[in-house]
């Protein structure tokens, strides 16, 4: 892999109930357990962490995906939810849900187009046989 950029984050504290900063000091967060896992709530977490970074990083790859394919992806979106929880085996695990919302396009291809952004976005490619990732497209042509 030919590298083109490497972020850096340091946290500390107690891991999910600590605090995280970026190198560069654009992130610079507390992080707490979520209430549904019996924290406190009071900042943010890994998964949302990942949710918007996976989100981002998805939605960039439509986009370039779209531009290749001359398709209108004006006002296109991505959500990512992200949920944590126990394995059978023991020890924890993630599944990804992309919400893939591109509203000029034919829901067929709108899907291509997701599909294709699956194959080319980091993030994707990182995950990919490692946790479940699903693809929902939500919205058609009008």
């Amino acid at each position: 892999m030919n590298i083109v950029y490497t972020a850096e984050a340091l946290a500390t504290g107690e891991g999910r109930n600590g605090h995280s900063r970026s190198s560069d000091g654009c992130l610079d967060m507390d992080l707490a357990i979520p209430i549904e896992m019996g924290g406190s709530g009071n900042g943010t977490n890994p998964e949302q962490l990942f949710a918007v970074g996976y989100a981002a990083c998805f939605h960039s790859a439509l986009q370039m995906v779209a531009r290749q394919a001359k398709a209108n992806a004006a006002d296109s979106a991505v959500g990512a939810r992200v949920s944590i929880g126990t394995l059978d085996g023991g020890g924890f695990g993630l599944a990804v849900t992309l919400e893939v919302s591109l509203p000029h396009l034919p829901r067929t291809e709108a899907q291509e187009l997701a599909e294709k952004a699956h194959q080319v976005c980091p993030y994707s490619n990182a995950t990919r046989g490692n946790i479940e990732v699903t693809l929902e497209v939500t919205d058609e042509e009008e």
